[in-house]
């Protein structure tokens, strides 16, 4: 099968969603599938107003259409809400051809946390993009009947995966296993929507450490001068971090899904979050706390047994991750094959 995947995040972005994309096209194109991907690195771009770090690209839906049948896709894929993916969308619309998208982000509550927006403005907005999919992705429970509540009834269940890297054996961290326990690890994207002053500001025990960087981090850093931050850490390197950590602690509220929640607790490291999307799918009684309140769900998380949380992690996959992708595609004139 030969597929075309457009989307606003790749590299060198760092977030879930590029790491998301880069693993499931790896077990396409390791099973045979072909797949072009659409992407800012094809065009010019224009950094996005108050996070300079995404690029806006600017391409039009011919250029991307050209793009499309020079390699005679036969699916395509929205992966994002942006430029190149409503580019995209008029392109496969004006043609009647269908396609799938993706629902990555809690888009009108990180909109909201940017800018302040009202998140029913968003939704808006949202309603209208992925109304015309052939079928909207979605990464939990939650987020599908979120999206269904909101009037998008086409909606697929796509999960994540870990690699093989994250597991419980395997180097640690030096600069971790030094401090002061217990260690409290937050990973991710350092931006506002993260929410990542909320596990700073918590008053427990130990050191909080940070791995990841962003817009926020100069801020973070100065006001939270004992906050240990890392910056971004990648394969082995992270890994290592998440095995030496005594705790993840995931204090967003707008994630959809938390690749590094799967990807910790495959290295045998518990989670600790609020009760909202993401963490009421992932996580279970064995291998998360969850609480209103971030101490109390800390103080639950350090209790739990590591060998519990790196079964459960291991349970997620990329195989099984790409094969839910590829079966919610729908092909131009029929139904796609499982064969490539």
């Amino acid at each position: 099968m030969r597929i075309a995947i457009v989307t606003d995040a790749w590299a060198p972005q760092v977030n879930g969603v590029v790491r998301t994309l880069e693993n499931v096209i790896a077990e396409l194109r390791g099973d045979g599938h072909e797949v072009l991907v659409v992407s800012p690195a094809d065009a010019p771009s224009l950094p996005c107003p108050t996070y300079p770090e995404i690029r806006l690209a600017l391409m039009t839906p011919a250029t991307i259409g050209r793009r499309i049948t020079a390699v005679d896709a036969q699916a395509v894929h929205i992966a994002t809400e942006g430029p190149l993916g409503i580019a995209a969308r008029r392109w496969c619309l004006t043609r009647a051809l269908p396609f799938t998208t993706a629902y990555h982000t809690q888009f009108p509550d990180y909109v909201a946390a940017r800018t302040g927006a009202d998140p029913a403005w968003i939704w808006r907005y949202v309603r209208w993009f992925h109304a015309p999919a052939a079928a909207v992705l979605a990464s939990t429970p939650t987020i599908e009947r979120s999206l269904n509540a909101h009037g998008l009834s086409r909606v697929r269940r796509w999960g994540r995966g870990v690699a093989p890297i994250f597991r419980p054996d395997g180097a640690r961290n030096a600069t971790m296993a030094a401090l002061e326990g217990p260690v409290l690890l937050h990973v991710g994207r350092v931006a506002v929507e993260k929410n990542i002053a909320a596990f700073l500001a918590s008053d427990v025990p130990g050191t909080k450490v940070v791995v990841g960087d962003g817009p926020a981090r100069a801020a973070l850093t100065r006001q939270y001068p004992d906050a240990i931050f890392l910056g971004a850490l990648f394969g082995e390197a992270l890994a290592a971090a998440y095995r030496t950590a005594d705790a993840l602690v995931f204090p967003s509220r707008t994630d959809t899904f938390g690749l590094v929640m799967i990807e910790a607790l495959a290295c045998g490291t518990p989670v600790a979050a609020y009760p909202v999307a993401g963490p009421v799918d992932v996580l279970t009684p064995d291998t998360g706390a969850m609480h209103d309140d971030l101490r109390t769900a800390i103080a639950r998380a350090l209790t739990l047994d590591r060998g519990a949380c790196a079964a459960a992690g291991a349970r997620f996959t990329w195989p099984a991750s790409a094969a839910q992708f590829l079966d919610a595609l729908e092909p131009f004139g029929g139904v796609m094959s499982r064969a490539a």
